[in-house]
């Protein structure tokens, strides 16, 4: 494999372009090279100069036609995600484009198409899929100590106001968009192969501007887990972010800290139904004795920025890509059902 660095250019420098990738990739400087970066505040392009030396552009144009750039990272508003990636994919750059991939299943499809006739790498940055509380939770319902998983729910709950332009429809705004994208790419995980019958409900509650920060979503469907995401702006009570339910067991808590008992089913005591009064007109009792385990999360900055990792070695050798857009089709099939099903 190659150790020749990859020379980056990020369209965006707000709380995702500059808050997020450009420190990440910061963290593995052997590997990378800002080279470049677009966005139209003046004072974010001086301060990019000033960290990482690179050159500086006002308008996207001509960042494409810069030949040392090899990796466009898209951090625009949602609404310009697809555009940006197409672009930069037709001038020959491989693109790592922020979630949501798109504002619609058929521009999604569309960036897909020209990443193919362009023979170009394209990413979507689903890091949720490396969070290590999703990955532990993974862990745990794949080892059967829970036995078969009846329910599963996401919460992302608080209670503020937003005003700025996530919070606008015309931008691609709203918490579906903006929040959604990784809890409904991690259920599809958890929900397997099979398609799911989609709800959704969304509502606006608290946000000044006219998209949802209230949201649910429940896939089901035959062989498979219910899953249910609520995302809400509404929640003075927060609930833990993960709660799963199954036949030997059950696990609960946060992005820090997770717990979770089981039983062994060979210990219980057999039963058969009966159509006899119960003893004193009671319900049917009995004491389960349970394992109980738990995990907290350890600072590790490899864990949380591994995405790029797995991506130069793609980039420069024969590694799989770990986000293929194809799989991420999947999560926008789902927004795109949500928006039909509960417009705004």
């Amino acid at each position: 494999m190659s150790k020749k660095k990859i020379k980056v250019a990020i369209a965006g420098l707000g709380r995702s372009g500059w808050g997020i990738h450009a420190k990440r990739i910061s963290f593995h400087s052997d590997k990378y090279q800002i080279v470049a970066v677009f966005d139209k505040d003046p004072a974010r392009l001086k301060e990019a100069n000033e960290q990482f030396g690179c050159r500086t552009y006002k308008t996207y144009g001509p960042l494409l036609k810069d030949k040392e750039v090899e990796l466009v990272i898209v951090a625009m508003p949602n609404k310009l995600h697809a555009k940006c990636s197409i672009e930069a994919l037709n001038a020959g750059k491989n693109v790592v484009c922020e979630k949501p991939m798109a504002t619609s299943l058929k521009d999604a499809e569309k960036m897909i198409a020209t990443a193919q006739k362009k023979k170009k790498i394209l990413s979507v940055f689903q890091n949720g899929r490396y969070a290590a509380d999703f990955l532990k939770v993974l862990d745990v319902i794949k080892s059967g100590v829970l036995g078969r998983i009846v329910h599963i729910r996401i919460s992302y709950h608080g209670f503020s106001r937003r005003w700025d332009w996530q919070t606008l429809k015309k931008f691609g705004g709203g918490s579906m968009n903006n929040t959604g994208p990784h809890p409904i790419d991690q259920s599809l995980v958890f929900f397997g192969k099979n398609e799911p019958e989609v709800f959704c409900l969304r509502d606006k509650a608290l946000t000044l501007g006219d998209a949802d920060d209230h949201v649910k979503v429940i896939l089901h469907g035959k062989k498979s887990p219910t899953v249910e995401i609520e995302i809400t702006a509404a929640c003075p009570y927060p609930q833990n972010k993960w709660l799963v339910m199954g036949t030997q067991g059950g696990l609960s808590g946060s992005v820090t800290e997770l717990k979770w008992k089981y039983f062994n089913p060979k210990k219980l005591p057999k039963h058969k139904v009966s159509e006899e009064p119960t003893p004193d007109r009671s319900y049917n009792k009995e004491e389960v004795t349970f394992i109980e385990k738990s995990w907290e999360a350890k600072d590790d900055k490899e864990t949380r920025t591994n995405f790029y990792p797995d991506l130069y070695k793609t980039l420069r050798g024969k590694f799989p890509l770990q986000i293929t857009p194809e799989s991420v089709r999947r999560q926008m099939l789902i927004l795109e059902k949500c928006r039909k099903m509960a417009p705004v």
